[in-house]
């Protein structure tokens, strides 16, 4: 049974002071039988109460605001969490029947959210795709894994392309992005197909793509097992070495921190995720203990440099690759 240590950093800086920083933070992991959270730290700039709730899709939610004026603001989260592994689906029952028993979710409310594609101009390119990738007698499981393997295969993971802003039709068009991005594909191609879908954001705690930052994959409904973790980023199934934070229709619904403040100027954000299993000790990149309402900046360590190219200049670069190849 994995034990991990995570810390997770965010460090909002402001070109001038600020004040009523109201903020919303989904940091705390789900509880369940393949998760148990051992310990929980959480400290924020000026020691604000933070009143936590559950919201409708069962994330513990918590929201706090920093009345006084601050030029600064940081939220250090520290978990010890212990997962288990989840046997796979069995996958024996007949295909017509998992196809049908899916069909009758349509008008469970559970569901519903799930299975509601999002309408962009590349939704009939994508129906194509997945019609053209039918297989006879292919259970939901089977198809599941390979629109995984799909977005896997035909997306480019490459940092800095893409923004939480970025649309769905840009991501398509790019062909490119980083983990929310591969979830979001999946996650509608699988709805195309009826299969409830639903994004997860959280950790990933070993050497693949996704580590060092907040993470994101999606899970598949499938009949007579439950929530599959189909993580297309790395082309594999989520399950042990996976830490979930929450889930719901979209990374608006997991976003880990968001808020709003009173003041001019812009801002900064940094975040930085560190993982250790059993036997490591985390670096402490955030507060100091006695230093927690002081004016103390802390030292944080460098996240991997990004690539620079925008999604525009990205885009530009491929179209003229694909210029010069006429």
């Amino acid at each position: 049974m994995p034990e991990f240590k995570i810390q997770h950093l965010t460090k909002y800086t402001y070109e001038s002071a600020v004040r009523d920083s109201a903020n919303q933070i989904i940091l705390f992991p789900i509880k369940d039988d393949y998760q148990e959270v051992i310990k929980h730290e959480l400290k924020i700039t000026g020691d604000p109460a933070v009143d936590i709730h559950i919201d409708y899709y069962g994330n513990e939610v918590g929201s706090f605001t920093h009345t006084e004026a601050h030029t600064r603001l940081e939220i250090c989260s520290k978990i010890w969490v212990s997962t288990k592994h989840r046997l796979y689906p069995m996958d024996d029952m007949f295909a017509d029947q998992q196809w049908n028993d899916l069909l009758r979710l349509r008008y469970q409310v559970q569901y519903i959210d799930f299975l509601r594609h999002e309408y962009f101009a590349g939704l009939p390119e994508m129906q194509q795709i997945v019609e053209a990738q039918k297989q006879p007698n292919e259970t939901p499981y089977q198809a599941a894994l390979r629109y995984c393997k799909y977005v896997y295969d035909n997306f480019e993971y490459i940092k800095g392309v893409t923004t939480v802003e970025t649309t769905l039709d840009e991501i398509w068009k790019l062909k490119a992005g980083v983990c929310q991005d591969f979830a979001h594909i999946l996650m509608e191609m699988l709805r195309v197909v009826n299969i409830p879908a639903r994004y997860v954001s959280g950790y990933i705690c070993t050497n693949m793509r996704g580590e060092g930052a907040t993470h994101a994959w999606a899970e598949a409904y499938i009949p007579n097992y439950g929530w599959l973790g189909l993580d297309p980023t790395n082309n594999i199934i989520a399950n042990e070495n996976h830490v979930r934070l929450a889930v719901g229709r979209n990374f608006s619904d997991c976003s880990p921190v968001k808020g709003v403040y009173k003041g001019a100027g812009e801002h900064t954000l940094e975040v930085v995720v560190t993982v250790g299993n059993d036997d490591d000790v985390l670096a402490d990149y955030g507060f100091k203990e006695q230093d927690a309402s002081s004016d103390y900046v802390p030292t944080i360590k460098p996240a991997k440099q990004a690539i620079k190219n925008s999604y525009r200049e990205y885009l530009d670069i491929i179209q003229q690759q694909q210029q010069q190849q006429q």
